[in-house]
């Protein structure tokens, strides 16, 4: 049938019942361009979810992890400077 949609484990799914969850994925996730949810923009507040309720469990996070993020958030952030500078001395040329 054209509206089956097989998963990677073979199970038939009809397409159309995955779209509240590809919806909610989509408005729940953060925007490149914006930098924002699309519920933040079109409503001004994201969605509570379930993984939310769990947060007070979660353990903190080793120290060095934390580290390594801080650390490569600095190399993303230089190496996206780096890119703008390169664009801007290629430009005047």
């Amino acid at each position: 049938m054209a509206l089956d949609l097989k998963d990677s484990n073979g199970f038939s799914h009809y397409w159309f019942t995955l779209i509240p969850a590809l919806e909610l994925a989509y408005k729940t996730s953060i925007n490149a361009s914006t930098g924002k949810t699309p519920e933040m923009l079109e409503k001004g507040w994201n969605p509570k979810l379930p993984v939310d309720t769990l947060k007070k469990y979660l353990v903190d996070i080793h120290p060095t992890a934390s580290r390594l993020k801080l650390l490569l958030d600095k190399v993303r952030n230089n190496a996206n400077k780096s890119m703008k500078d390169a664009f801007e001395y290629a430009k005047l040329k």
